[in-house]
């Protein structure tokens, strides 16, 4: 099958142009000038997409989601076939979700158990970091395993004691095995035992309000970790990635390590670049859509995360995407914000909403798509199959329409969750046709996919070492 997408401003991470974009089966076959006579060849029996005054990027690369996530006695709302269906409308053509170890359990098995729950389910193709629970000598060699598997990148927490936390030795030792064999590590970074003492105050104390989760988690305990984190990584001569970075503390650490020739990585969510503690303190129970680990911060933040963006000290926009609904999960805090599920919503609207950063003069076209796509892609070793319009790659592609404005609403959403935490906002920009390898997914306001569409995406190494 051959497509013809013509009309349209290509973007990419370096820039603009006008272009053909010629498609094959499920492959870009090349980039050419409009009206030239390759395009006039190729469109002989062709399908073609008019792409007029729209924008022709990449299919977005959301490295950071939880489907089916188990947290606090249940389990995050969308399964990989509802959440990849949402991020499809999105425009977001790939996810690296996270395969969980338990402690006590192999890594083989943690594994196993998410390639069950997402193979012949997803909607879009689809990768796996795996997290790491459990630091052993069994583990360790384990992740050589996973990594000719394809599975590259692991995470390790700092935060939740007896659930997925790690010692820093354990950290230390984990990150040298990632530099023996190429790995990546991701890094929860907030100092989960000081924040277990905060908490169990708050609630002696009668503190039991969705805003108290933020107050218990402060800004300092992620500035502190984050620093620790990536002086763990010196000593161990590896590579270390941190995953949703909320505070401007926490930014300079990143910062600095990166001025200084480290190999340190960092990524923000569109939860810490539009919404606040103030949303968390809400009337009633409502904060309690709200509440996510690291918690959302004071929105003086905003300001130094999109410059952070700009810099590209922040190299990636992930939603951290672990939905729960509002009525019977999130209500498992009412009387205790230790137990509300932590997670919100958001594989459906990062490009929208991080287009709101080119709208307001945050972003520009080609840093745009390279938060969103080229970078994860080459972060995350699956670059240039994915996050590039470029002969050879894979035919993810999303025309966006920079002039549409829309409304984001549960009522509208396509996430199996019961609210917005965007609810009634106003934006301009939308994913209108969105391809993946080739077929379309989302046209006209109809879904065309499939469940089981999406291929498992082994991955190479991290493409920004040095």
């Amino acid at each position: 099958m051959r497509t013809l997408i013509s009309g349209g401003t290509v973007v990419s991470a370096t820039g603009t142009q006008a272009a053909e974009v010629l498609v094959e089966d499920e492959r870009i076959v090349a980039l050419v000038a409009p009206g030239s006579e390759a395009a006039a060849g190729f469109a002989e029996g062709a399908r073609r997409i008019d792409a007029t005054g729209k924008l022709v990027v990449p299919g977005a690369v959301d490295a950071h989601t939880h489907m089916e996530m188990p947290f606090g006695g249940t389990q995050a709302s969308d399964t990989f076939e509802t959440g990849t269906r949402a991020a499809a409308w999105g425009g977001t053509t790939t996810i690296v979700d996270f395969a969980v170890q338990r402690k006590g359990q192999a890594l083989r098995e943690g594994l196993d158990a998410w390639h069950k729950r997402a193979e012949g389910n997803c909607a879009v193709d689809y990768g796996f970091h795996m997290i790491l629970s459990d630091v052993n000598e069994q583990t360790m060699k384990e992740m050589g395993i996973l990594m000719d598997e394809g599975v590259t990148s692991f995470k390790l927490f700092m935060a939740y004691p007896g659930v997925f936390y790690s010692t820093d030795g354990e950290i230390l030792r984990a990150m040298q095995e990632a530099r023996g064999c190429g790995a990546t590590i991701m890094m929860h970074a907030e100092n989960g035992i000081a924040i277990d003492v905060l908490v169990g105050q708050a609630l002696a104390r009668g503190e039991t309000a969705p805003r108290f989760h933020g107050t218990s988690r402060p800004d300092e305990l992620e500035a502190e970790a984050t620093a620790r984190a990536l002086a763990l990584a010196r000593v161990a001569g590896s590579p270390v990635y941190i995953v949703h970075l909320t505070t401007t503390g926490a930014l300079d650490a990143v910062a600095e390590a990166r001025a200084a020739g480290q190999n340190a990585f960092a990524e923000t969510c569109p939860q810490y670049l539009f919404l606040s503690s103030e949303d968390m303190a809400r009337e009633g129970f409502e904060g309690a859509k709200y509440v996510c680990s690291p918690p959302l911060r004071a929105k003086d933040h905003h300001a130094n995360l999109w410059r952070g963006l700009r810099t590209n000290d922040l190299s990636v926009v992930s939603t951290d995407h672990c939905p729960f609904y509002f009525k019977g999960q999130k209500e498992l805090g009412r009387d205790d914000f230790s137990k509300i599920p932590n997670g919100i919503p958001g594989v459906e609207h990062r490009l929208d909403l991080t287009y709101q950063g080119v709208v307001a003069g945050e972003l520009s076209l080609a840093r745009w798509v390279e938060v969103n796509s080229t970078t994860p892609a080459r972060m995350f070793g699956l670059y240039p199959k994915k996050g590039v319009l470029a002969p050879g790659s894979d035919a993810d592609i999303v025309i966006y329409d920079p002039s549409e404005t829309q409304t984001i609403s549960a009522a509208t959403h396509h996430m199996n969750v019961d609210y917005s935490t965007y609810e009634g906002m106003s934006i301009t920009g939308r994913a209108k046709t969105v391809l993946s390898r080739g077929r379309v997914l989302v046209e006209d306001g109809r879904f065309t996919g499939e469940k089981g569409y999406g291929r498992f995406l082994p991955r190479a190494t991290n493409g920004y070492l040095q």
